[in-house]
């Protein structure tokens, strides 16, 4: 493995080795190219650790357990791994050893640093000798300073083996189609794994007739993963209908087939392909691995890459069984929406709203492979919407550093006044693009951080960049002060779920990726703002809560929405803890809202957990100074005189003595709650004071059946 220390701006900024970055030539719009090289994608080299014995007292930074669902010779996994800064220093790598002490092959190509220039995230490839079905195999990821040459590898021997791959759409009776294996052989291909163990080359090309005439919209993008010495390649396409600037953009109705050495895997009739959205298939050339990963989740989480879901819930099987339920019998095929609600702008609680959607916090938290499954099934699902915009010329997702303009629609806010281009994406009206999935930025799930974490899958890695970038690009240009890509106008639940995404994107996006250069600048652009107006403004209100844009809307303008104000605290908290340490006075100032809702002076925790609160006289009026007056304002001189948590008080709110106002649920404002409280403490005086109060209320629900907000101080 060559690991290269980089600096601390380097790393936060995602600048990667010079010679190895994209470099874009000029503005898209006027034809130009990218000089990405072959390879590029790879930060650093892989290394592959030699099949020899290793102490058994070699002390693990984590380990892995690979389940065996089929006898065979020489099974081999790939998944991806997180790691604590300094964990893996520069300079060093890691080896594979069994529970036994027996060394195993280990492949480690390294995606993603810390600003120390320690190991941040990995694909990694073990292959164990053997396996039995069901089998249970745990592996120690180790510590090395001993690391084995480099080594690259073309697909010439997997072509040579007869492999082959190819998609066919049939549209009005014309067949356009795309050949992995002919893509591969023109030798353009992007290597995103490279070693002894795995090899994975990435091909793309738009769909083109018998005669090469190119479909104007429609695409395929292959990444085909191969096992040396095995005779076994994995076939991980994409068809999409996302080119940011095409004119005319449409739906288009095909018939769909995939072909794997010669064979249909994947066929659907009168497929409905809607504008700017993607699908994707995996299928295997020759025989599937059949090794299951399950990762230590106390290891990712304490990595602080996650968030801190309690890991003393206990998930039954009856809350997993429940949601393989759902999965069953939802729509999942392509263009579908899932387990998620296809109308996002929907208003009302659902699972997937959170830090981490319910079925992913409950996948962290049991590791269970069903739960897994579904996970990883909706950062597939997440190509239905239609918010994918690709660069032509580049070939990545389209990003506010190239296009500041960019924009969901041309006017005059999206003319660059530099090269006199209007950057606003070509029109495409209801008639030929009408869909029923609807995306926005206030009821949006992550879909695609964990999945791409926990299996380094590169289609995974660019669902989190397309709803990163639409997360930028959806508002006004002027209003987001064009590529500043600022989210300061937006509902402030969307504010917190497009930083959430942004800073996620920032953190685990490749080293020499040019995105992650883009969503660390617009994360720091926004924290930016936010001290200016809030942290650092001695005139900003002394509540802690957010004003500006579409927060006081309640009570003809004289109320805000605390819990949508938590969605906020808890996702700067989380920007904190991936390492954009310049959010964290920003976190102090917004940490004493919850904290000061219960134990602040003058206001009763009861209530702590409101839907709306009176925050100000009228519409024109500055903010209260205190929770106390907010308190006053909110009641009645008669409720002010009962004691706080008593039983009259109880009696007046038709609750239990020491029960909160709201729903004892698990999606409530109540529990929406609890994860700004758990990103207080620390940061605020008393906020550890206050998360205890709120942990021990005698109320409360089960978590452990929707864990999406049960995240716990560090």
């Amino acid at each position: 493995m060559i690991i290269t220390a980089l600096s601390a701006s380097m790393a936060l900024m995602g600048c990667g080795n010079a010679a190895e970055s994209t470099k874009t030539l000029s503005n898209p719009l006027l034809g130009s190219r990218s000089t990405a090289a072959a390879g590029s994608t790879t930060p650093t080299g892989p290394t592959t650790s030699p099949s020899t014995t290793l102490p058994s007292t070699a002390v693990a930074i984590t380990t892995v357990q690979l389940t065996s669902t089929a006898a065979q010779t020489r099974p081999t996994a790939t998944f991806g791994q997180a790691f604590a800064q300094g964990h893996v220093p520069a300079g060093s790598t890691l080896v594979g050893q069994t529970a036994a002490g027996a060394a195993v092959p280990l492949q480690v190509d390294a995606k993603a640093r810390h600003p120390d220039g320690s190991l941040r995230h990995a694909v990694i490839t073990v292959q164990l000798p053997s396996s039995t079905a069901g089998q249970v195999e745990t592996i120690k990821l180790v510590k090395s300073t001993t690391a084995a040459a480099a080594t690259t590898a073309s697909p010439t021997t997997l072509l040579n083996s007869g492999f082959t791959a190819s998609f066919n759409a049939t549209i009005g009776g014309v067949v356009y189609s795309a050949s992995a294996d002919a893509l591969l052989k023109s030798g353009k291909y992007t290597t995103w794994l490279s070693g002894s163990l795995a090899n994975e080359w990435i091909v793309s090309a738009p769909l083109k007739t018998a005669a090469g005439v190119e479909h104007p919209h429609l695409s395929a993008r292959f990444a085909i993963r191969s096992y040396p010495g095995s005779n076994n390649a994995r076939v991980d396409v994409a068809i999409e209908n996302g080119w940011a600037y095409e004119a005319a953009p449409q739906n288009f109705v095909y018939n769909a087939q995939l072909l794997v050495g010669g064979q249909s895997v994947f066929s659907q009739a009168a497929m409905t392909h809607y504008h700017h959205a993607r699908w994707r298939k995996v299928a295997w050339w020759g025989k599937d691995p059949a090794l299951n990963v399950r990762h230590d989740a106390a290891y990712l989480i304490g990595t602080k890459a996650l968030p801190n879901y309690d890991q003393s819930l206990k998930i039954t099987e009856t809350t997993i069984a429940s949601w393989v339920s759902k999965w069953n019998g939802a729509k999942t095929g392509p263009m579908q929406a899932g387990v998620a609600n296809a109308y996002m702008p929907a208003t009302g609680a659902r699972p997937e709203l959170g830090l981490l959607p319910a079925w992913s916090a409950l996948y962290l938290l049991s590791m269970d492979e069903r739960m897994k499954k579904i996970s990883l099934g909706m950062s597939d699902q997440a190509g239905s919407w239609s918010i994918h915009y690709r660069n032509k010329q580049t070939g990545r997702p389209v990003m506010l550093a190239e296009f500041p303009y960019a924009a969901l629609g041309i006017s005059g806010d999206s003319k660059n006044p530099v090269t006199k281009l209007n950057e606003g994406f070509p029109a495409c009206p209801q008639t030929v693009c009408a869909t029923p999935l609807t995306a926005d930025t206030s009821h949006q799930a992550a879909f695609a951080y964990l999945p791409y974490l926990v299996t380094g899958d590169y289609y995974h890695l660019e669902e989190l960049q397309f709803w990163a970038n639409y997360n930028s690009i959806s508002g006004n240009p002027g209003y987001r002060q064009n590529l500043k890509g600022l989210v300061k106008s937006d509902q402030v639940r969307g504010q917190a779920w497009s930083l959430r995404t942004l800073s996620e994107a920032a953190y685990i996006t490749p080293d020499n990726d040019p995105q992650k250069a883009n969503f660390a600048a617009m994360v720091n652009h926004n924290i930016d703002w936010y001290d200016a107006n809030y942290t650092n403004n001695t005139a900003a209100n002394k509540l802690g809560a957010l004003e500006h844009g579409y927060a006081i809307v309640y009570n003809t303008s004289t109320g805000l929405a605390p819990w949508q104000d938590d969605f906020f605290t808890a996702s700067v908290g989380r920007m904190v803890e991936l390492g954009f340490t310049r959010a964290q006075p920003l976190l102090k100032w917004k940490a004493s809202f919850p904290v000061n809702r219960m134990v602040g002076d003058g206001y009763c925790w009861i209530e702590a957990p409101a839907y709306s609160l009176k925050v100000r006289d009228s519409a024109t009026s500055p903010l209260y100074t205190s929770m106390k007056q907010v308190y006053a304002a909110n009641h009645t001189a008669t409720f002010l005189q009962l004691d706080c948590a008593s039983t009259q008080m109880a009696s007046s709110l038709g609750l239990k003595a020491g029960q909160m106002t709201g729903y004892v649920t698990v999606e409530s404002s109540q529990s929406i709650m609890r994860p700004a409280l758990a990103y207080s403490v620390g940061v605020d005086a008393n906020g550890r004071s206050a998360y205890d109060l709120y942990a021990k209320r005698p109320y409360q629900p089960d978590y452990a059946t929707s864990p999406q907000f049960a995240i716990v101080p560090r």
